[in-house]
């Protein structure tokens, strides 16, 4: 693993730069899950459960657990799979806030 590279803890905007550059990326945060959908970075989740489920059913995501067999099935699987069909999930096009504002003026 060569281009494996270990780091001391950075900063968010150089994180999502790290992200943004990499070929796969390995977590167990739930925010990282998703900003690895919206990158368009293959993401395999070391837990057995994700409170973002929609990043694996779009295909962005995979949860493989915690056992090191799995994983490395797993990481050599996504590492050969250089065509993705991964999607982004309805509605994760930037645009939240516009359509929460629209609703709270409907409401008043």
């Amino acid at each position: 693993m060569h281009n494996l590279r270990v780091v001391e803890p950075i900063g968010y905007l150089e994180f999502l730069k790290l992200m943004a550059n990499a070929r796969i990326v390995l977590t167990d945060s739930g925010g990282i899950q998703e900003e690895t959908t919206i990158l368009r970075v293959p993401c395999l989740t070391l837990r057995e459960n994700t409170e973002r489920p929609v990043t694996c059913t779009l295909g962005s995501n995979r949860l493989v657990g915690t056992k090191p067999k799995p994983i490395i099935v797993a990481f050599r699987d996504a590492m050969n799979n250089r065509n993705s069909t991964s999607q982004i999930p309805p509605l994760w096009d930037g645009h939240a806030s516009e359509r929460i504002t629209k609703i709270i003026l409907e409401k008043m």
